[in-house]
């Protein structure tokens, strides 16, 4: 397994935005697919987004299509997942994780961060 961290969460109220971040150490996130799953409480994982190597080709869930956006920061050798207009139901700990393909499907990928929490409410 690869080592993943991600950072960025926190407390929000509805309608709010955050940017998560997801960083490797010792290889370049360039070189993998990387998804965006999350999981809220009492709920299975999903796939919200990820993005594919080397044409960057982005995939989104239907629920959060036009308000997350995910992208390379290749100088920091990170992806980002820029969400905007937080509702309830997106809390949740959100992972990153380093594959090969760039699906919402966990089995796609090997190498998962230990996750950062993200609450929404008013």
């Amino acid at each position: 397994q690869l080592p993943l961290v991600e950072s960025g969460g926190g407390l929000v109220q509805p309608g709010g935005s955050l940017r998560l971040s997801c960083e490797a150490s010792g290889f370049t996130l360039d070189h993998y697919a990387i998804g965006w799953f999350r999981q809220a409480p009492g709920k299975e994982r999903e796939g919200v987004s990820c993005i594919s190597t080397p044409d960057d080709v982005t995939r989104y869930a239907d629920s959060v299509k036009g308000r997350f956006t995910i992208s390379r920061d290749s100088a920091k050798n990170m992806v980002l997942l820029q969400i905007n207009n937080l509702k309830p139901e997106d809390t949740a700990v959100f992972y990153c994780a380093a594959g090969f393909y760039c699906s919402l499907q966990e089995r796609s990928f090997t190498s998962w961060g230990p996750g950062t929490e993200i609450s929404v409410s008013s």
